[in-house]
């Protein structure tokens, strides 16, 4: 897989991480991604602490932004069957730079079959996200069908579970696909 966020974050091997929710009531929401020896590798704020509905911030473990994400909005929403989310990285100037965008169809939010589409720029690669976030049964697969990282429950808490990444993917892409599934589904980034 090519970088979509940054090279930085790829794994040589396959990875187990963990996410903890943040209650909204303490931190304002989002979440942390912690690695096997609970190292914070990525920090995901929302609304709750951004004070904006439809943006979320992907953070490294040292608080440096890596992912800028904003719900397209207006006029255009309105007359669209489709919620499109749209993720900018930031380039060695500090500039934004669009690195993808995710099609969440209107009626997938009711739907446990329907298929979340993510394509990647430039180009003409995509992604897929199968399965039901909420039950932490999904998976990201990319266009030849291989599932790239899997979510899965973590001992019966919906505020802690695992995401399994495959080895040479880029981790920030995937939690920046993770942080929008937690926003569309109302959970820990919504307000």
């Amino acid at each position: 897989m090519k970088a979509v966020v940054s090279k930085l974050h790829f794994s040589s091997t396959e990875e187990v991480m963990v996410v903890r929710r943040r209650p909204h009531v303490v931190n304002g929401g989002g979440f942390v991604v912690t690695d096997c020896r609970e190292k914070n590798i990525f920090k995901i704020d929302g609304c709750g602490v951004l004070g904006t509905k439809g943006e979320l911030v992907l953070r490294d473990g040292d608080g440096n932004d890596l992912l800028l994400i904003h719900k397209k909005g207006g006029m255009v929403k309105a007359l669209s069957i489709h919620n499109k989310w749209r993720g900018y990285s930031y380039d060695y100037q500090g500039s934004p730079k669009p690195v993808f965008t995710l099609r969440d169809p209107k009626q997938s939010c009711f739907s446990i079959t329907g298929s979340i589409r993510i394509s990647v720029q430039p180009g003409n690669c995509y992604f897929d996200v199968r399965g039901y976030f909420p039950d932490r049964d999904c998976s990201i697969v990319d266009s030849t069908g291989n599932s790239i990282a899997k979510v899965k429950e973590w001992s019966g808490s919906k505020d802690i579970y695992s995401v399994v990444i495959k080895a040479n993917v880029d981790k920030a892409f995937v939690f920046g696909v993770i942080a929008v599934l937690d926003y569309i589904y109302g959970e820990s980034t919504s307000c």
